[in-house]
């Protein structure tokens, strides 16, 4: 990484740079593209690790003077040409940012999503839906390292700007309700999560249908506030139904794969994509994980012991560890499922279980 200080004197008179991530005057600026600037070497090297490194050479078009155009239509073209640019780099810094939050890296995830915010802002305008994404990632990295003042702050700027655009997306509205719900628990006020939670839940359900897997993290987190008020028998049925939910979509993808299996003549008609990729995006591979195994440990410290439940669980994890194609974990997973519904006698998954250990032997066996 280059740094460079910034000398006042060498600046044009009356110009003053600021911070890229903070917007406090800065002293220090990037060597490799000379148009960033920083405050501090601690947010030069915050932005660099986040997502500088990726788009350094990119900014320069975008931050130095244009030439002069001696035509309407020359002009014309070079502002077509610094949108093209501002858009690839919104969508590009928004994708570095979402990586971030599915690994839990919130800290690394802001420089992206800032940038993302400033770039989305300089194309669509301060108060378009598109904007809401970046300030709802900026929100949920916040909110991951416990800052709720920040979180509150950009969930405020997002919930303005749907408002002011009543055709935003009910994708876009599931997760705002989503945040807000998270905020309003950390915070410890629980009916009001609970409010944003269920309309979490509507609005996922009416872009998605009302089983499918973007509405489990609605009925999840709804579930942590019931448990976190004691209200034990609710919260249980809300991850019973967060495990069910999980449980038919992979049972679908998994009987899927046997039919194949059954038919070989079939088997390379199927594109290696249907297998692997087409069927969970990151999004959900990162939901996924984090709400089926935080289950499985409720379920396995439970003081009351329910094997059936557990089973499912258990299973559940298998299925989605074996569609990853994390085939040890996969293994791991149905030996537990197997070991329970052995020694509990727990019945009713006994044909999706053979199912699934045939489609383990019938794969390379690999560590993810």
């Amino acid at each position: 990484m280059q740094t460079e200080q910034v000398v006042p004197l060498a600046l044009p008179r009356g110009r003053k740079v600021f911070c890229e991530l903070c917007r406090a005057p800065a002293t220090v600026r990037c060597g490799g593209c000379l148009v960033t600037f920083y405050c501090e070497p601690e947010h030069q090297n915050a932005d660099w690790v986040s997502v500088h490194e990726k788009i350094c050479q990119l900014l320069i078009p975008l931050r130095t003077a244009l030439p002069f155009y001696d035509s309407e239509k020359k002009r014309q073209h070079g502002r077509e040409q610094k949108i093209s640019r501002e858009k690839f780099l919104a969508e590009l810094t928004h994708n570095v940012a979402q990586k971030f939050l599915f690994e839990g890296k919130h800290e690394d995830a802001i420089p992206a999503a800032l940038h993302s915010l400033k770039f989305t802002i300089s194309v669509y305008g301060l108060n378009s839906s598109e904007v809401v994404p970046a300030y709802l990632m900026l929100a949920e990295a916040s909110l991951g390292l416990g800052h709720l003042s920040q979180a509150e702050e950009y969930l405020s700027q997002a919930q303005w700007s749907v408002l002011k655009t009543p055709q935003c997306s009910p994708t876009i509205q599931s997760k705002l309700h989503r945040n807000l719900g998270l905020l309003y628990a950390a915070k410890g006020n629980f009916e009001e999560s609970l409010y944003h939670l269920a309309n979490d839940i509507f609005h996922a359900s009416c872009a998605f249908g009302t089983n499918d897997v973007s509405v489990s993290g609605g009925y999840f987190h709804m579930a942590n506030v019931f448990f976190c008020q004691n209200r034990l028998d609710v919260a249980d049925s809300l991850y019973t139904e967060v495990t069910e939910i999980w449980y038919n979509h992979f049972i679908r993808l998994v009987d899927h794969q046997f039919q194949s299996l059954l038919s070989p003549a079939e088997i390379n008609v199927l594109p290696e994509e249907e297998t692997t990729g087409d069927l969970l995006d990151e999004s959900q591979q990162a939901e996924a994980t984090q709400m089926l195994n935080a289950i499985l440990e409720m379920r396995e410290q439970a003081s009351k012991p329910q094997p059936a439940k557990v089973a499912k669980v258990a299973f559940t994890l298998a299925m989605f560890h074996y569609l990853i194609l994390d085939i040890p974990k996969a293994q791991e997973l149905l030996k537990k499922t197997l070991r329970i519904t052995v020694m509990s006698s727990v019945e009713g998954m006994e044909d999706y279980v053979h199912r699934l250990v045939k489609l383990i032997k019938s794969k390379p066996f690999f560590a993810k």
